[in-house]
């Protein structure tokens, strides 16, 4: 039976064009690997570096972490604090909502004031007053006045880190699953290697000075090198149907992660650091010099 050709045309089928694969999924599927391998190598080398659990009056460890505090401020307000105040504007442009209350700034505070509530609320549950036999003993000669360990202080604020850097490095592997071609995907998958290895060195770094143990701290790491691969799946995934919606809880997200990050960085790692005697120039040499490597990072990104 004949068949009009273009009819033909118009129904011709092959398994090749069926089975094409959506724009750059080959990258996307290769920085699954490559977003857990060098954050995990990068933020476990501190572990191999300090075999024993480091001195936090350590001089050298002191200079390291000031290298790290420059990453995260670098981090913060050129990286986390510019996508999520682009996010979600983009977000309610889309679905066409004019606000006269300033929620981004809102939606950060929130993010800060959670961190500082949960750390004070753990601090003045540690800071309860003794029982009348605990006071009567500690009149006594020999006998020791039990202060509030800084350790719980300290692990909380790095969980507190973790959490955020977490949080940010999902979001940030879910825009890279979101990306359409492959070009645009790589570009994203080498600016994001860079700035995760050097983030997880740095968290590691800040984890160990918080007292916390070589097990914890190889969580934490593990943690924060998983959350790209399963932001990158996620976003792969949703790419077709991201809406206006999702992308406005994503910045919201975006805030709280970057609302921790601000009360983190410039209330645990920087005053920690600087307010010690020592080295001063030293340690401003190292903050800029962390804060340098974050710029040119993004200068190559964008």
């Amino acid at each position: 039976m004949a068949m009009d050709t273009g009819t033909g045309a118009a129904l011709a089928w092959s398994p090749a064009a069926a089975a094409q694969p959506p724009p750059g999924l080959a990258v996307k599927l290769g920085s699954l690997v490559l977003l857990l391998l060098l954050p995990l190598a990068c933020g476990l080398a501190p572990l191999w570096c300090f075999r024993r659990p480091p001195d936090p009056r350590s001089p050298v460890l002191s200079l390291v972490s000031c290298f790290s505090g420059g990453v995260f401020m670098g981090t913060f307000l050129l990286d986390l604090l510019p996508d999520y105040l682009g996010s979600i504007a983009a977000a309610l442009e889309g679905l066409r909502v004019t606000l006269q209350f300033p929620l981004p700034q809102f939606i950060l505070a929130m993010g800060f004031f959670l961190v500082l509530v949960l750390e004070q609320a753990t601090l003045a549950q540690r800071e309860l007053p003794e029982r009348p036999e605990e006071e009567s003993r500690a009149l006594l000669p020999g006998a020791s006045i039990q202060a509030p360990a800084p350790a719980a202080r300290g692990a909380l604020r790095a969980a507190a880190l973790a959490l955020a850097l977490a949080l940010h490095a999902a979001l940030e592997g879910l825009a890279l699953g979101l990306r359409e071609g492959e070009a645009a995907a790589l570009r994203v998958l080498l600016a994001l290697l860079l700035h995760k290895g050097a983030v997880a060195f740095g968290l590691a770094l800040e984890l160990l000075r918080s007292r916390l143990r070589p097990p914890a701290v190889a969580s934490c790491v593990a943690l924060l090198a998983l959350m790209s691969p399963l932001g990158v799946g996620v976003g792969t995934a949703l790419a077709a149907g991201a809406g206006p919606r999702q992308r406005l809880c994503r910045a919201v997200l975006e805030g709280l992660a970057a609302g921790t990050f601000l009360f983190v960085t410039f209330l645990e790692i920087l005053p920690q650091e600087l307010g010690a005697p020592g080295n001063r120039i030293p340690k401003v040499i190292l903050i800029l010099g962390g804060f340098a490597l974050v710029s040119a990072i993004l200068f190559v990104k964008g």
